[in-house]
């Protein structure tokens, strides 16, 4: 499970004045404050991810429909229903279909991709607020009240995109400073920082994992505002360990002093190494765009194909919700990370380890390769058999993590270890900006599939040319994208 934000710093480390760092306690050999963090990301994440995993289906079988399912999956009555009564949505749905109708997954699908979109951009802003204004502290607590609103407002129907706003910008003001918290825990010598966001990514995958069996199971047994409800509460139990753990946490960075760094910094000016080392970064973002396109199809038209035309296991007499899908991925990372960790060391010792902008042409090829399963799958979908096995989402999910794992926590590495020092919060923003068009663009290739202009297999198969030939593409600019570079890691295999 991708992380909603990349999990590094928006502050430069030069531009930080010296602060208290609390480790009167620790706890397993790091200080007690990490594990705070460690829990307030992990229900925020339970949230976010959990109200992701019914957003889809919510517009397609209740909200946009006049003939609305009381349950996720159809288990129930059903009950009329007036998408006209929810505040903007003609204003939207005009401005979306410019005037002709579209199915309503087609609306689903882009609307669903702006606000994951959104969710990328705000944290750029959220950052600057905090540096500058309020401190890493107040604008995690009001983010995440924001976002407890707005999850709370999903229970009302004709507020969703007041719920969305809510949640947009909690998202930016929370999740930029609550994981540059992690930073200021540890000097910037000490050994144990790496394995601190080890730890801290941990929480964030185990929150993604645990949400739809809460939220999913919830809204197919008892209702859809249930399931956001449980998200809401989530995000306010999060608040709760972070306010009581208060006293194990590094003091703000706000100070006259590091403001006036941040200015200076910003008033110097790029020598031609630097100009060099930015627009490589630019590109390979830009090239990173259709990437997360692709990859943000889990939660948009594969979820619509899962809840369609899958069959689910029924365990113990309980049938599993379509939902329960989106708690593979993070279930993959756990597993896949460490057995990747373990090979890439290997291939390191025996010089054969390909350079970081290898890898992430290796993960988008794996990732586009991987919808070869989905589209044969789907080829077995027919009027006689309408659903498919599980089998083949779930094993498509397993390389889609294989790979996200070789380009996006490499990706990230890249960025922070390759800009120029006093540009490695604004070149972490470009990573966020990149992301954002990458969600955006998945909504509207979703519609693609939502309204029928391509058949199952055929927007499967689309989907694998999108992601083979963006890997084809990073392979092709390695070596000038290295140069331009002068990454130390470019030369050290054979691969790149």
């Amino acid at each position: 499970m991708r992380d909603s934000s990349p999990n590094y710093p928006l502050t430069d480390p030069d531009a930080v004045s010296e602060t208290a760092v609390r480790e009167d306690r620790t706890f397993l050999g790091h200080p007690v404050g990490l594990f705070i963090l460690f829990f307030t990301e992990m229900w925020e994440r339970f949230s976010y991810y959990g109200m992701r995993a019914l957003l889809k289906l919510y517009l397609v079988h209740y909200l946009f429909v006049t003939s609305r399912q009381v349950l996720q999956g159809g288990g129930g009555a059903t009950v009329a229903g007036d998408p006209d009564q929810v505040l903007g949505w003609t204003f939207i749905r005009d401005m979306i279909g410019h005037g002709s109708a579209m199915a309503p997954g087609g609306y689903a699908s882009i609307i669903y991709g702006w606000y994951t979109g959104l969710v990328y951009l705000t944290p750029v802003i959220g950052g600057y607020i905090a540096d500058r204004y309020w401190g890493q502290r107040k604008a995690v607590v009001v983010g995440g009240t924001l976002m407890a609103v707005g999850h709370f407002l999903m229970a009302f129907e004709n507020w969703f995109f007041l719920a969305l706003l809510f949640l947009i910008l909690g998202n930016g003001a929370f999740k930029p400073n609550i994981s540059t918290q992690v930073g200021r825990l540890y000097s910037e010598d000490d050994p144990r920082r790496d394995g601190a966001f080890t730890i801290f990514y941990m929480g964030i995958n185990l929150g993604a994992f645990l949400c739809t069996f809460v939220c999913g199971t919830l809204a197919s047994t008892l209702g859809w505002h249930w399931g956001f409800g449980a998200a809401g509460v989530g995000m306010l139990l999060g608040l709760g360990v972070y306010g009581m753990g208060q006293r194990f946490l590094a003091e703000d960075s706000v100070s006259p002093q590091a403001r006036n760094q941040l200015l200076a910094a910003a008033g110097q000016r790029l020598n031609a190494d630097e100009w060099k080392r930015v627009l490589a970064l630019i590109g390979l973002c830009l090239l990173n765009v259709v990437f997360w396109a692709v990859y943000e199809q889990q939660g948009n038209t594969m979820q619509s194909f899962v809840d369609d035309h899958t069959a689910w296991p029924v365990l113990f007499g309980f049938a599993m919700p379509s939902t329960w899908f989106q708690s593979f991925n993070p279930l993959f990372i756990f597993l896949l990370a460490p057995l990747l960790g373990m090979f890439w060391a290997r291939q390191a010792r025996t010089g054969r380890e390909p350079s970081s902008v290898a890898k992430m042409a290796i993960g988008s090829c794996i990732l586009g390769l991987s919808f070869i399963i989905l589209a044969y799958g789907s080829a077995l979908v027919t009027e006689a058999e309408p659903k498919a096995s599980w089998v083949w989402p779930v094993l498509c999910v397993l390389f889609v993590t294989v790979g996200e794992l070789y380009l996006s926590p490499v990706g990230l590495s890249l960025v922070s270890r390759v800009a120029p020092l006093r540009m490695v919060s604004r070149m972490m923003g470009l990573w966020f900006i990149s992301s954002f068009l990458g969600n955006v663009l998945s909504g509207y290739i979703g519609a693609l599939y939502e309204n029928h202009i391509l058949d199952l297999a055929q927007f499967f198969l689309l989907l694998m040319v999108l992601g083979v030939v963006t890997g084809l593409s990073i392979w092709m600019f390695q070596r000038p994208l290295h140069r331009l570079m002068g990454d130390p890691g470019s030369g050290r295999s054979s691969w790149g």
